[in-house]
């Protein structure tokens, strides 16, 4: 790869702002509803997806919904965004009161990761 190109790609990663928020995981078929922050979501889906698809995710509840119906038997959607500027800022303990506050008006609601 051409060295001003790569410089190019690597100043664009890091000037980039990801969608932070809260991620959510329901079963259609249940109505069992998971949900998670994520600093990026577009990444999150993809990797909690891929442990799903690969039998390997560490909460058994939503693993075995998983396997039960499939991927098409989960919706899948950004439940809230988080507003911010400064994406390398710590948005920690905002995204933990948005999931508080969403586990709080949901009662099927239940984390993620637990």
């Amino acid at each position: 790869m051409d060295p001003k190109r790569k410089k190019e790609l690597i100043m664009a990663y890091r000037l980039r702002r990801p969608e932070m928020g809260i991620i959510s995981f329901r079963c259609t078929e249940t109505g069992d509803v998971f949900l998670d922050i994520s600093r990026d979501t577009r990444a999150s889906f993809n990797s909690t997806k891929m442990k799903l698809s690969a039998n390997i995710h560490p909460n058994t509840q939503l693993q075995q919904l998983w396997k039960e119906y499939g991927p098409e038997g989960f919706e899948l959607s950004v439940v809230e965004v988080l507003d911010y500027k400064d994406p390398n800022e710590d948005h920690t303990a905002k995204l933990e009161a948005l999931l508080n506050k969403h586990l709080a008006a949901n009662p099927r609601a239940q984390r993620v990761w637990r």
